[in-house]
């Protein structure tokens, strides 16, 4: 099922009149069948569009579409979506095969085909083995995996997952988001996932959205969102550690940094923010010089410190190619350097 927003806005209005802009003017389509991850800072829009694609908000203009089908005004329970909350909202006082099962309650389903259901769901995520227990005796990871396979037993057209991960420890959430992609892809279904994680959202999604003020700033697979960066606000968002930032000039189609002769650089003539990713320095034999600086070695990585200027540069090099020494030469390819204009923020191809 192909979702599609177009021109969708959401002013919320307080009290004393002011408005917020959660969601500007914004287009949007997601793909039929596949998991598309909307992510950003907190405030960014994320989880109100997802809540405007559910049915929880109305919109303040603009329609969503379920494939042909305008959606924009129908109630939520009509949508046929199935939705996670963050806090996955089940009910304490019934058991794990009564909370899948309480969907399928409301709609009458008939009781053998419910109960059929229930094990089939039960099965998917893996908690056919507990669906006698209450929510309170399982772990953060199972009561998740409850709450998808509620979401999922009335056989939706949609899931919806509103930072369903955040109420995990590392070890459950790295878990659980593989069991979301495995899920996912057993499914088909369309799925939208809202996360403030990058990880999360570039490890399991086919696609990511990046939001920043209502806005989206870029839609692509993940990895081209990380190596082409539309503007200055995705390079810095994206990236563990972030993008190194410091002010460069071309001229003649070389990069100077700090008056110093850096690299190669095919671009107009001029002065621009220039985005250097840590992973992509690398030691060479001619190049930046870096004097006295502070090295870090972390297993298989080791971390390289220093100063251009007023600016902190990290460098991340492979462990094995680092020698210990008072002086290191690192060099960054011309094609990973990444410049941004210094007003609008927008790259410069």
């Amino acid at each position: 099922m192909e979702i599609r927003l177009e021109n969708l806005s959401k002013i919320f209005v307080d009290k004393t009149g002011k408005e917020t802009r959660a969601v500007d003017q914004m287009d949007l389509v997601i793909p039929s069948g596949k998991l598309v991850g909307l992510l950003g800072p907190s405030g960014c829009g994320k989880t109100t569009t997802l809540f405007m694609i559910a049915g929880l908000h109305k919109p303040t203009s603009g329609k969503i579409f379920f494939g042909d089908e305008d959606v924009t005004k129908l109630s939520s329970d009509k949508r046929g979506i199935g939705l996670v909350f963050q806090n996955y909202a089940l009910y304490p006082h019934m058991t794990v095969r009564q909370n899948i099962m309480f969907p399928l309650e409301n709609l009458k389903i008939e009781r053998e085909e419910a109960v059929q259901r229930v094990i089939e769901m039960a099965q998917l995520v893996g908690i056919e083995d507990q669906l006698d227990k209450k929510p309170g005796q399982l772990s953060g990871g199972q009561q998740q995996r409850v709450a998808i396979a509620r979401a999922l037993v009335k056989k939706p057209k949609v899931l919806l997952l509103d930072e369903p991960l955040s109420n995990l420890d590392a070890r459950l959430r790295l878990q659980t988001r593989e069991e979301i992609k495995r899920i996912q892809k057993e499914t088909g279904i369309t799925t939208v996932f809202v996360t403030h994680d990058q990880e999360e959202a570039m490890s399991i999604s086919d696609e990511i959205v990046v939001m920043n003020f209502g806005v989206t700033q870029q839609k692509d697979i993940p990895q081209k969102v990380y190596t082409n960066p539309h503007n200055l606000f995705v390079a810095k968002f994206l990236g563990n550690p972030p993008i190194n930032v410091i002010r460069g000039e071309v001229k003649d189609n070389k990069l100077y940094i700090n008056g110093i002769l850096f690299a190669d650089k095919k671009a107009p003539d001029g002065s621009y923010e220039v985005g250097l990713r840590p992973e992509d320095f690398r030691i060479d034999k001619i190049g930046l010089k870096v004097e006295h600086p502070e090295v870090d070695i972390i297993g298989r990585d080791t971390m390289i410190r220093f100063n251009i200027g007023d600016t902190q540069i990290r460098a991340l090099v492979d462990s094995e190619s680092y020698h210990e020494s008072n002086e290191i030469i690192l060099t960054v390819r011309g094609n990973k350097i990444h410049l941004f204009n210094i007003e609008s923020g927008d790259v410069v191809r």
